[in-house]
């Protein structure tokens, strides 16, 4: 199922990798609940490798029943509160290009601009965060990440926020590479805040001639 899920361009970067969701998969249906819903697991895969200008890496999907979405930092509209880190996001979009943002910080509003939100790790145990960081996926995201940064080269943009998703450097090639500190409450006034990613990106994607996001959620 997780490989059918995924666009046609991604299956033939990835055709490799096909036992490999398969023995993940498996490994999900003997174990615990888990987030996001089994249909939204490979969302983040369903647009074509050549539709992404954008690249933001996370880590893991929010533990909460009914948050996660298949997106990284994104969350199910309605969801309230926001998790810190999708507040921290928003607050530095507003900063940033002076956005104004809706009350339900709905990311999915930036994937037809050509945005991917990844998580490395695209499942989570409900109420456990972290449970599924020795389940496999990484190695999975990482090949995944590789593949569409060698495709796409400097026309890619990749946003790392926080030391794990910033081992990727290597991954990366001649992508163009906007790092800061995650915007978790932990870490957020330590570089996450005024570090303007969004006008970043999209000054890095005018230098390759591609057309800037429009970053409204």
């Amino acid at each position: 199922m997780f490989f059918e899920e995924m666009h046609p361009t991604w299956q033939l970067a990835l055709a490799d990798a096909r036992d490999q969701l398969l023995l993940l998969e498996m490994k999900l249906i003997s174990g615990p609940e888990y987030a996001p819903i089994p249909q939204r697991v490979m969302r983040a895969f369903q647009n074509s490798m050549d539709e992404v200008k954008v690249l933001i890496v996370g880590q893991d999907p929010y533990p909460t029943k009914g948050h996660a979405i298949g997106l990284s930092f994104a969350v199910e509209a309605g969801t309230e509160p926001l998790p810190k880190s999708l507040q921290n996001i928003l607050t530095e979009l507003k900063a940033d290009l002076g956005k104004t943002v809706s009350a339900n910080g709905d990311l999915t509003r930036w994937l037809p601009e050509g945005v991917m939100l990844l998580n490395r790790h695209l499942t989570v145990p409900v109420g456990n965060a972290g449970g599924h960081m020795e389940l496999g996926w990484e190695n999975f995201t990482d090949r995944a990440v590789s593949a569409l940064a060698e495709r796409l080269g400097d026309k890619l943009v990749v946003i790392l926020w926080g030391k794990e998703a910033q081992t990727l450097d290597s991954r990366l090639g001649s992508a163009q590479i906007i790092r800061s500190a995650h915007p978790s409450p932990l870490s957020a006034r330590r570089g996450f805040f005024g570090s303007k990613p969004f006008s970043k990106a999209n000054d890095a994607l005018r230098k390759v001639g591609r057309l800037p996001i429009d970053w409204s959620c």
